[in-house]
């Protein structure tokens, strides 16, 4: 689930091993760059964690980051993480 805290969308996925988050921000960054939106994100081992907000909006939350956060989901649903 997405929360907005501290201007951004924020949301973790935990994953089997390393090699299946990996795949996974493979296919985020896929999807990033055809919506040309670049989030911040961190991948440890099996959990990869994303903050989403719009620079030139003032590092606020917008409309492209919530299409950004369900493209996310989507690809999210192909990799069934673990809760």
């Amino acid at each position: 689930m997405w929360t907005e805290t501290d201007n951004s969308l924020r949301r973790s996925f935990r994953f089997a091993d390393f090699k299946t988050a990996f795949a996974f921000l493979t296919e985020v960054a896929v999807e990033a760059e055809r919506l040309d939106h670049h989030p911040w994100l961190s991948n440890e081992y099996n959990v990869v964690e994303f903050r989403l907000r719009t620079h030139d909006a003032g590092n606020t939350v917008t409309r492209r980051d919530h299409r950004l956060a369900e493209a996310i989901d989507a690809v999210a649903a192909r990799f069934q993480p673990q809760k």
